[in-house]
C-alpha cells in the first residue's frame, strides 16, 4: 500500500475526466504532477502541484485548474476536503479511515510494508569498498562499506536485482610493496632484524602473515633475491589480506556476492579487448595533452601518448591509457573491468568511491558511456571523510595498523549496529563526525539510541499487554477498532507510517540510503511524542486498564510503528532491540 501513489492516481483520473469534459485540453503530459506532504502540516495531509505544472501547457490560470480539480476530488470518498491555496496549489485532507487502513496494512503486510516493485527486476551492480589488499580496512573504508551495503539492500527492497561486488586492486605496484613488507616479517620470523623502508608497511597485522609464510616455505626464501620469491609471496600475501578483509567485512555484517580481481585482466587479452572496442568507435588516438591546469610541474614536458577521447562522453579532458614505455596506465584496467560489467548485462552500475577519487568520476562515467553506447548508466557515489573523536579529542592512532584506525577498532568499541547506523546519519558526500562517547549516549541527541529505544518501548508495551491477557499478535491487532484514533499525535504517527513507502522509493531513486535513517528518526520522534503525551492524558496511554479492545486499538498503532522501524533497520543492516540495557 502506497497511499501517496493511490491518491496521485485519483488526481490523474480526475484530470483525465476534466479533459473528457473539455475543462482541460487534450494532449497534456501528467508526468510532473506530484502528490506530496505539504510544506506546512497545518495545511493538510497531502498537496498536489497539478494546477501549477499544467497551467502553461493548458494556457489556463493555475487557480482555475485547481478549483475545477478540487471540485472533482470532493467526490472522492477518500478526500475529506480539497482547498486551493496561493496561486494554485491544492491541499488535501484525507478521510480518517485512510489512516486506519495504513495501520492495518502495516500489521497485515509486516516487514514487506513499503516494499516496492519500482525496480521491476532490473539488474544493478553495486561495487563498494574495493580497498587495496595491503592491510586491514580503515575507518574510511568502513563508511564506504556501510553505505554500499545499505544501498544494495535498499535497492533490493525497491525491487531491483542487486549484485554486491568488490574489485580487488591486486594488479598494481602496491601489491609488490605488500610482498616486500611480508618478506621482512618473514625474515623477522627467522630471527633477523629488519627495517621498514622505501614505503613498506610496518603494521603489526603482517607479523602473523610472515610467520605463516615461514610455516609454508621454511627457510627457502631467506637471503634470496626478489626474483626467487616476489611472485609467490605476492600471491600469498594478497590471499592473506583478502582473508583479513573478508573477516573485517563479516564483523560489520557485509557479505559480497562477487570478488573481481584486477590481476585477472592482465595477460588475458581483456584489457586489449576493451580498448579495441573503444578504438572501433573512433575513441582511441595518438595525441599530446595540454599541460595540467594550475602550477605546471618542473618535469612536465609535452609527449605523444595513446589517449581515450573521453571528452566525447562528457569528460573535461582526454585521458591517457598507455604510458610512454608502452605499459597500461592505471585507468586502462579500470576501463576493462567496467567493460566486463557492461557485458554481463547489468541495467545500471553504481560505484562507491572514497573522497580522494573525486577527480576520477567524469573519466569513469565517460568510459562506461562509451563502452555501453550510452545504454548503461553509471552513478558514482563519493563517501566523504570520517573524523573520529574520543573523550573530546581527535582519535587517530591504531597500534595494530601502524598509522590509522581500523574497521575492527571501531566495531570492537561500539559494535556493528551502532557503527552502521551512525555511518548513515549523514549524506554520503558530507563529512561525518564519529564520537565514540556520544554514539553510546542514551539521549535524543544520539539517533541510534533514539530509534532503538522507540522499538524497545513498543516491545515493552506488548509484553505488558500480553501479561494482562490482551491478544497482541499482529492478526488480532489488525482487526482492532481504530475509529477512536483521532488525537493529532496519533494521526501524526499514522501519517509518518503512510509516508514510509514513498520515502523508500525516493531513497532508492536517488541512491541515498541515509534517507532511511532520517525517516526512522522522525517516526521514533513521533512515537516518543505520543508516549509523552500519554503521561499527561490517560486516554492516550497504550494500556487502557480493564479495556482490552481499547488497549488493542492503541497498541495496533505503535506496533505498526515498530514494524516499520524494524523494516528500516533491516535495510540499514541494523538489528532492532527489544529492550534497552
Amino acid at each position: 500500500m502506497n497511499l501517496f501513489t493511490d491518491i496521485r492516481a485519483g488526481v490523474l483520473a480526475a484530470l483525465t475526466e476534466m479533459q473528457a469534459e473539455g475543462t482541460l485540453p487534450e494532449g497534456l503530459d501528467f508526468a510532473n504532477v506530484t502528490v506530496e506532504p505539504p510544506r506546512d502540516a497545518a495545511h493538510g495531509d497531502m498537496a498536489t502541484n497539478a494546477a501549477m505544472v499544467l497551467a502553461k501547457p493548458a494556457k489556463m490560470k493555475p487557480r482555475d485548474i485547481a478549483e475545477a480539480l478540487a471540485g472533482k476530488l470532493a467526490a472522492d470518498p477518500r478526500v475529506a476536503s480539497a482547498e486551493v491555496a496561493g496561486p494554485g496549489f491544492l491541499n488535501l485532507r484525507l478521510a480518517p479511515t485512510l489512516w486506519q487502513d495504513v495501520v492495518r496494512a502495516v500489521l497485515t503486510t509486516g516487514t514487506g510494508f513499503g516494499r516496492s516493485s519500482m525496480g521491476q527486476g532490473r539488474r544493478v551492480n553495486v561495487e563498494y569498498v574495493s580497498a587495496n589488499p595491503t592491510g586491514p580496512l580503515h575507518v574510511g573504508h568502513t563508511r564506504g562499506a556501510v553505505f554500499g551495503d545499505a544501498l544494495a539492500s535498499l535497492l533490493d527492497f525497491a525491487g531491483y536485482d542487486v549484485t554486491r561486488e568488490y574489485y580487488i586492486n591486486d594488479g598494481g605496484a602496491q601489491v609488490d610493496v605488500l610482498a616486500r613488507s611480508v618478506y621482512l616479517r618473514y625474515l623477522e620470523a627467522h630471527g633477523q632484524q629488519v627495517a621498514f623502508e622505501d614505503g613498506t608497511y610496518p603494521g603489526d597485522y603482517l607479523i602473523a602473515v610472515g610467520e605463516a609464510l615461514k610455516d609454508k616455505v621454511g627457510d627457502a626464501f631467506v637471503d634470496k633475491g626478489e626474483q626467487f620469491w616476489l611472485a609467490e609471496v605476492r600471491d600469498f600475501a594478497t590471499d592473506a589480506m583478502m582473508d583479513l578483509i573478508r573477516a573485517d567485512l563479516a564483523s560489520l555484517g557485509v557479505k559480497m556476492d562477487r570478488f573481481f580481481s584486477e590481476k585477472s585482466l592482465y595477460g588475458t587479452g581483456r584489457i586489449e579487448a576493451a580498448i579495441a572496442d573503444l578504438d572501433a568507435k573512433g575513441l582511441i588516438y595518438r595525441g599530446t595533452l595540454e599541460p595540467p591546469k594550475g602550477k605546471v610541474p618542473e618535469d612536465w614536458e609535452p609527449r605523444e601518448q595513446t589517449l581515450f577521447r573521453s571528452t566525447a562522453h562528457g569528460d573535461d579532458v582526454d585521458r591517457p591509457i598507455k604510458k610512454s614505455d608502452g605499459s597500461w596506465t592505471y585507468f586502462a584496467p579500470d576501463i576493462a573491468y567496467h567493460y566486463d560489467k557492461v557485458n554481463r548485462g547489468y541495467d545500471a552500475l553504481i560505484d562507491v568511491f572514497g573522497a580522494d577519487h573525486g577527480g576520477y568520476v567524469k573519466r569513469m562515467k565517460a568510459a562506461v558511456s562509451a563502452l555501453s553506447d550510452g545504454k548503461t548508466p553509471l552513478d558514482i557515489k563519493l563517501t566523504q571523510l570520517v573524523r573520529l573523536f574520543k573523550n573530546g579529542e581527535p582519535f587517530k592512532m591504531s597500534k595494530r595498523a601502524g598509522t590509522f584506525v581500523t574497521l575492527s577498532d571501531v566495531v570492537e568499541q561500539v559494535g556493528p549496529d551502532v557503527t552502521r547506523f551512525v555511518m548513515l546519519t549523514r549524506k554520503n558526500d558530507a563529512p561525518l563526525d564519529f564520537d565514540f562517547d556520544k554514539v553510546l549516549e542514551q539521549s535524543r541527541e544520539n539517533p541510534v539510541f533514539y530509534v532503538q529505544y522507540a522499538h524497545a518501548r513498543v516491545c515493552s508495551v506488548l509484553r505488558k499487554a500480553a501479561e494482562a491477557g490482551v491478544p497482541v499478535d499482529d492478526a488480532n491487532l489488525a482487526q482492532a477498532d481504530l475509529s477512536g484514533m483521532t488525537d493529532p499525535a496519533e494521526l501524526k504517527l499514522a501519517r509518518a507510517l503512510a509516508e514510509w513507502p514513498r520515502l523508500v522509493e525516493i531513497a532508492a531513486r536517488t541512491n541515498e540510503p541515509h534517507r532511511i535513517s532520517f525517516a526512522l528518526y522522525d517516526i521514533a520522534a513521533d512515537l516518543h511524542a505520543l508516549w509523552n503525551k500519554g503521561n499527561d492524558d490517560p486516554s492516550l496511554r497504550f494500556l487502557q486498564e480493564g479495556d482490552s479492545a481499547a488497549t488493542q486499538a492503541k497498541i495496533a498503532l505503535v506496533r505498526a510503528c515498530a514494524v516499520v522501524i524494524s523494516t528500516g533497520l533491516g535495510i540499514l543492516g541494523v538489528s532492532p532491540v527489544e529492550e534497552m540495557r
